[in-house]
């Protein structure tokens, strides 16, 4: 309808569409969406009867919000930002792996003769967050989180990032303070976290980081700490290889990105 119904048109409608065929309703239905003075109209038109229904469905109505709980609050912005990059779990975790790193630290100054247990545990330092950053186990809101578009390797990343902004200047602080170069104490670290985000979405996070810190410390850390050397894969010259590897994994996980949804099944 491209002009105004007429008032008889707008009686008719208002006692219940008597006479008027299907797509005359249908015509001044979607008028009246948009003209306030047929809605006017309208309203003068509806008769007693039903004038007394609609206020007795409004009392009606009053009466039972008033009776109901309160509206619950809307979530805050900063919230639902909050819950796409942070999740409360990792708080122990974080505060458990700075604490490490700590003593490690300590143990550095105490006994310069060993070799240094800060690099030795830079690569694996971020992983017990990383793993702890999208899990089913350790998120309560997961089953909501899972089932949104932000869901899968988007949200790992920003978790991760948050996991890296903590462990990676505690990292850089401990090297200044041991005198090691900070990209051989920071590019290993990057390394292990992009190791555990390409093989966790094969395996699960928890798997992935269960089985990189088994095997770092097996094949690493044990034989450094008997032969009282620091390994090859952690001299100077292995910088440039540790680089490459990170810049490997992180092109190995984009082309995975749609695997990374049920990363929390297999964990």
């Amino acid at each position: 309808m491209t002009r105004h119904p007429n008032l008889a048109v707008i009686a008719r409608y208002a006692g219940g569409g008597d006479g008027l065929d299907e797509a005359t309703v249908w015509s001044v239905e979607a008028h009246l969406e948009n003209c306030a003075d047929c809605r006017a109209r309208l309203a003068g038109s509806v008769g007693d009867q039903t004038r007394a229904l609609l206020d007795r469905i409004a009392s009606g109505l009053d009466v039972g919000i008033a009776a109901g709980p309160p509206p619950a609050h809307a979530a805050r912005p900063w919230s639902a930002m909050r819950r796409r990059w942070f999740v409360w779990a990792l708080v122990p975790w974080l505060a458990m792996t700075v604490a490490v790193l700590g003593c490690a630290y300590l143990l550095d100054r105490l006994r310069p003769d060993l070799p240094s247990l800060v690099l030795l545990l830079a690569p694996v330092a971020p992983l017990p967050g990383v793993a702890v950053a999208w899990s089913r186990r350790a998120d309560p809101a997961w089953e909501l989180v899972a089932g949104t578009p932000g869901a899968g390797l988007a949200m790992l990343l920003r978790r991760a990032v948050v996991v890296l902004a903590v462990v990676v200047p505690a990292l850089a602080l401990l090297g200044i303070g041991s005198g090691i170069s900070m990209a051989l104490m920071l590019l290993p670290s990057l390394a292990g976290t992009a190791a555990t985000i390409a093989l966790g979405g094969v395996l699960g996070l928890h798997r992935a980081a269960t089985g990189i810190g088994a095997a770092w410390g097996v094949a690493v850390v044990v034989p450094s700490m008997a032969t009282m050397n620091l390994p090859v894969v952690l001299s100077p010259g292995s910088i440039p290889i540790w680089a490459l590897i990170t810049a490997a994994l992180v092109a190995v996980t984009a082309t995975r990105a749609d695997g990374y949804r049920w990363l929390s099944s297999r964990d």
